[in-house]
């Protein structure tokens, strides 16, 4: 039976509708990059609402098309030996747990860095709904600073693991 953690990683995977293609364009570094863009403009979207109202829900539209778009909006890298693709990679080798298990650092490390990503979430939506900035920036700061971290895990995950598969080494370029 899957554990709650394999269930929230299909899940995730589920949502973002990722097939080859799209994983190799999301290799691109702009990709991995700009992505970092979605929570920043999620927070001017919400707080749009006091200037537009009800209008807020068309920039916060625009967020969630782009959080969907944007590991497709790029074109694959000629070169995947990067830091970003190789985090990239990181995430489809910790998706990939069950086929192929992961090492136990590398597992308590990601879900401890999601954890404090979504610690981080609390003052944030906190934040946006008492329009305090100083809670939206600790928010902001906590679950991109985790996230960011949890990238350069999948780093070191994507190197310790494209031996075991031919599959997880073809990958680099």
């Amino acid at each position: 039976m899957p554990s709650t953690w394999s269930k929230i990683l299909q899940a995730s995977a589920r949502s973002m509708s990722m097939n080859e293609d799209s994983w190799q364009r999301h290799a691109n570094p702009l990709s991995v990059y700009s992505r970092m863009s979605i929570l920043p403009l999620m927070t001017l979207a919400i707080v749009s609402r006091i200037w537009l109202g009800w209008w807020a829900l068309l920039p916060i539209a625009g967020v969630l098309f782009w959080t969907w778009w944007n590991p497709r909006a790029f074109s694959a890298p000629t070169s995947t030996t990067g830091w970003a693709s190789h985090g990239t990679f990181g995430e489809r080798v910790m998706l990939n747990h069950a086929e192929f298990p992961v090492p136990d650092h590398h597992m308590s490390w990601a879900r401890g860095l999601a954890a404090l990503a979504g610690v981080g979430i609390v003052p944030w939506v906190y934040g946006l709904w008492q329009l305090d900035w100083g809670f939206i920036l600790m928010g902001l700061t906590l679950t991109m600073g985790a996230k960011l971290w949890f990238v350069d895990r999948m780093v070191w995950l994507y190197q310790d693991m494209k031996s075991a598969s031919p599959t997880y080494a073809s990958w680099e370029r």
